[in-house]
């Protein structure tokens, strides 16, 4: 930081991702990186996450434990609001409250928040590494943001709806309540292997007890009641998880001015919603109340420093005046740094400089004019996020089928007759097309405004008889009248003609309406459509053509603010609308028969706009759930893949459309209710949404470009590779097998409670705290290659059982072990070996993840495997190039070794082309700037560039 960067925030970072500090003596200490995640209920903490996408996208938030104290939670305030100055004011900033976090703050621990009692004041001290002498029980909550909570260590803590951890050090035991579904047991799990692994330097065993079965693990049971004692009496009922409810966030949304002229603070209400962006002026602060759930304060640029530096505390003073929840989640956010979910609560949010256009439309539809690229297959398939912004699969060119619902049944309509669609009729439109030498499928279903009801449901019937002969694979998209996707228009290359109202069926004489009068928008085949307005003057508006058919010629109309493109693809539809001779009518110089055809001249829309795109609107993901009887939908903040969980069905809105992701092992209920959850959500949704937005339902799997455009770096094989929780549960009885290690049963010592106590100083010891016993608790080490009177145990030997050898007092081994290897285990993950140590490269395994080799180890080429994950090579240290091969994720060099080296001044066996593969992660994001998988995603082209300033290239 530079000289004048205040004492307070010395340790603020610039680079991306998350930095937390908790408040001890109303100062910041930083909280260290294996710490993040652990919360104590007696502290506050001030979380700063900047977006790896914009360095100057940042969030603020400060967290109040339940029992921190007043003056800590004033000291909180106070620094989040000097911390928002010192980052330029441009963050935004939000308050948190355990166990009411923002879906968002939640994001940034994917494993699981867990809540530990105490606190600074009382002693207790952040998470150490390696440190076993620890004792809790952790209560965990919740399917798609996990928290942990510690709670009293005994049999009344359960219940037989949640799943629980008994932590105890080297053995975490993993109890699934009977009635917890596979998604809590899943993230319970990754939550278990995040402690063992940040926590225990991957030392810890991890178990797992099935609360319905617990007959099938006997041996963890009878650690569960050494720790616990015998459980008497029947289980607690399921305790019902806390869910927002998506009305309750929609509802009543009321504006509030905020202002101190009169020398007090005064708060007005402006208006409810729907809400429109002009109510908010530069000059002044608003709060938006989202009913109770939440309230978020905007800041004027031009606000007073006063106005803006109180923002947050007005917030909190608004919910005790409102008598919300003192849990109320409160953002504030500068002007033109307005988050996503603001910007959504108002009816159309423009940018500085842009205008809204179009101008008056007359029919339902309303076509954005986007920046048109050339549509290059290869190039949407190379880079989904362009097919996500385009809303385009391809280039249209598949192959078209066209069925009309007729008597309820479908009727295959003959080419020639592609691309007219009549309002009172509903039809099936499927599309095939290859990608990467697989056909896919979008199959749309177009209801037209006057089809009856019948027809309707026909057409839904009929859509899913379709989908189940194509094995579920098609993409399933609702099309109302006049709101036609992009896709859709450009399958019908330009000659896209939507009919008011009739039929197309063969034998049906539709009324003679007389003159007829079609909307023509579109600026070449890839979007245009013509789309009949009632046939009156008002009708007409000066940035468009139109086309007026009377019986014995077309007028062709061209307003004054039309393109010339425009006015092209305009022939050709007229050209498919009818043979009849073409007139071609300019804006002002109309002949008398055409507004007689008209119906008379009359005033119409002559405003003309700069027809710009529409401000793009930021995607949001939804959890959506029917369990309780009501539909209710959580926010996950930051989407990418891993947020879609096949047991889930999701909602993707990107504005333009609705995307329903139905998850493979989706309730049957959700499933079949997915549409009208959807409606449900644009009908309540803030801003007055549309409620014939286009609706696209995707199956697992089958995901099209436009949905897998929105995540970053989507894997296409990730559903046929990612591991379940029966696969996870069977590697974690792999591994228990291979080293056995139970508690002591005869320990005496163990203390029951949350472990606690004073440790003294300013540092940071293990979860929990420091514990109460004076001494760490024994443990048994099963060695499992023979050895002593034991012989080797079965791979199916769960954790806990077999032999009982010699106790080990210390959790490493010391610097001056000898591993013998005729008798002597492989070292076990986490194990530091140091430089005295001795492995005989005849006969000793490879050492195993997480060992360190210290700078004087050598590895014979010859016998020695290739190091693995987790080892630090010293720079001594020789890597034969003969047999090496090439660097396993987690070997590190010091950068010392590598930077600005010519390849023959690096280590044996360093490729001077992958010189960054050699860095630990601390070190590859100090030089670069960005983490593994962050510089991984980037083009190769940056990847040298970054390369080249560090001195690695």
């Amino acid at each position: 930081m530079t000289e004048e960067t205040p004492e307070a925030f010395q340790h603020v970072s610039r680079k991306s991702g998350l930095q937390i500090w908790t408040i001890n003596n109303m100062k910041m200490v930083p909280v260290p990186d294996q710490a993040f995640g652990n919360f104590f209920e007696g502290d506050c903490y001030i979380v700063l996450y900047r977006s790896q996408a914009s360095s100057n996208s940042m969030d603020i938030h400060y967290w109040i434990g339940n029992s921190s104290s007043q003056d800590e939670q004033g000291a909180a305030a106070i620094l989040v609001t000097q911390l928002d100055e010192f980052l330029g004011g441009s963050p935004v900033q939000h308050r948190e409250v355990q166990a009411a976090e923002s879906s968002k703050f939640r994001s940034y621990f994917r494993n699981g928040l867990i809540y530990k009692k105490g606190g600074v004041e009382s002693g207790f001290r952040h998470v150490e590494s390696n440190v076993y002498n620890i004792l809790r029980l952790l209560h965990i909550k919740g399917r798609k943001h996990v928290t942990a909570t510690e709670v009293e260590v005994s049999w009344s803590s359960f219940n037989s709806g949640d799943v629980f951890l008994l932590d105890m050090g080297k053995v975490i035991v993993q109890w699934n309540g009977p009635q917890s579904n596979r998604s809590e047991k899943l993230k319970a799990v990754l939550l278990a292997q995040d402690i063992r692994d940040r926590e225990r330097g991957g030392r810890a065993q991890i178990g797992v007890v099935e609360g319905g079965d617990e007959e099938d693990s006997p041996e963890l049971m009878k650690i569960m009641r050494a720790v616990l004692g015998q459980r008497s009496g029947k289980l607690k009922e399921a305790e019902p998880d806390d869910t927002p409810d998506y009305h309750q966030q929609t509802a009543n949304i009321k504006l509030y001015n905020v202002s101190d002229e009169s020398g007090k603070l005064v708060v007005q209400e402006v208006a409810m919603q729907p809400l429109t962006q002009d109510l908010l002026h530069s000059t002044d602060c608003y709060i938006v109340d989202q009913g109770g759930s939440s309230v978020l304060v905007w800041k004027g640029k031009e606000a007073s420093v006063e106005e803006r530096r109180s923002a947050l505390g007005r917030a909190v003073g608004f919910i005790k005046a409102k008598n919300y929840a003192s849990s109320t989640n409160v953002e504030v956010m500068a002007e033109g740094g307005e988050s996503a979910m603001f910007k959504h609560l108002f009816i159309s949010w423009t940018e500085k400089g842009q205008t809204k256009g179009l101008g008056n439309v007359y029919t339902t539809g309303k076509i954005a004019k986007v920046e048109q690229v050339k549509f290059d297959v290869m190039e949407l398939h190379a880079r989904p996020e362009l097919a996500a912004q385009q809303r385009m699969v391809d280039d249209a060119s598949g192959q078209v089928q066209i069925w009309r619902i007729e008597d309820l049944e479908l009727r295959e309509l003959h080419p020639s007759s592609f691309g007219q669609f009549y309002g009172g009729d509903c039809y099936l439109v499927l599309y095939t097309y290859k990608r990467a030498n697989k056909l896919q499928y979008i199959l749309y279903m177009w209801q037209g405004r006057h089809a009856t009801q019948d027809e309707i449901t026909s057409c839904a019937y009929q859509a899913v008889a379709m989908d189940n002969k194509y094995s579920g694979v098609p993409v399933q998209v609702r099309v109302v009248m006049g709101k036609e996707p992009r896709h859709f228009l450009a399958i019908f290359k330009g000659k896209l003609i939507i009919f008011e109202g009739g039929t197309g069926r063969a034998g049906v004489t539709n009324p003679s309406p007389g003159a007829r009068l079609f909307q023509v928008r579109g600026t070449h085949e890839m979007n245009t459509r013509a789309t009949e307005v009632p046939a009156r003057s008002s009708s007409l508006n000066t940035n468009d053509v139109f086309l007026l058919k009377t019986d014995h010629t077309i007028y062709l109309w061209y307003g004054k603010g039309c393109s010339g493109d425009e006015r092209e693809m305009a022939k050709a539809v007229a050209d498919v609308l009818s043979r009849q001779d073409k007139q071609v009518v300019m804006e002002g110089q109309e002949p008398a028969e055409f507004w007689v055809a008209l119906g008379g001249k009359a005033p119409y829309a002559c405003d003309k706009r700069l027809q710009k795109e529409e401000t793009p609107h930021s995607p949001r993901l939804f959890e959506c759930s029917n369990q309780t009887g009501r539909f209710r939908m959580t926010e996950v903040e930051d989407l990418t893949q891993e947020d879609l969980d096949q047991d889930d069905v999701m909602l993707l809105d990107t504005w333009e459309e609705i995307f329903l992701w139905i998850g493979r092992s989706a309730n049957e209920y959700e499933t079949k209710e997915a549409c009208n959850s959807a409606l449900e959500y644009l009908r309540t949704h803030p801003a007055g949404r549309d409620p014939d937005t286009p609706i696209i339902s995707v199956k697992q799997g089958y995901e099209p470009l436009t949905f897998t455009g929105w995540f970053n770096a989507w894997d296409p094989h990730k559903w046929s590779g990612g591991s379940s929780y029966e696969e996870l549960k069977q590697k974690l009885g792999d591994a228990a097998s291979l080293s056995q290690i139970t508690v002591n049963l005869n320990n005496t010592e163990l203390s029951k409670g949350s472990a606690g106590g004073s440790n003294g100083g300013g540092g940071y010891s293990a979860p929990g705290g420091p514990a109460q016993f004076s001494s760490p608790p024994s443990y048994k080490l099963h060695l499992g290659t023979g050895g002593g009177s034991c012989g080797p145990s079965s791979p199916a030997t769960p954790v806990g059982q077999g032999c009982l050898s010699p106790t080990l007092s210390s959790p490493a081994l010391g610097p001056s072990i000898t591993l013998t290897p005729s008798t002597t285990p492989t070292p076990r993950t986490g194990e530091y070996l140091g430089p005295s140590t001795t492995l005989a490269p005849s006969t000793t395994p490879a050492p195993r993840t997480g060992e360190y080799l210290g700078p004087s180890t050598t590895l014979a080429p010859s016998t020695t495997p290739a190091p693995r994950t987790g080892e630090y090579l010293g720079p001594s240290t020789t890597l034969a190039p003969s047999t090496t091969p090439a660097p396993r994720t987690g070997e590190y060099l010091g950068p010392e070794l590598l930077l600005n080296k010519s390849p023959k001044e690096l280590p044996k066996g360093v490729d001077p082309n992958r010189r960054e593969d050699y860095l630990s992660d601390v070190d590859l994001e100090n030089l670069l700037g960005c983490s593994r998988s962050g510089f991984q995603r980037l083009p190769k082209w940056r990847q040298n560039d970054l390369k080249k300033k560090a001195g690695l290239f």
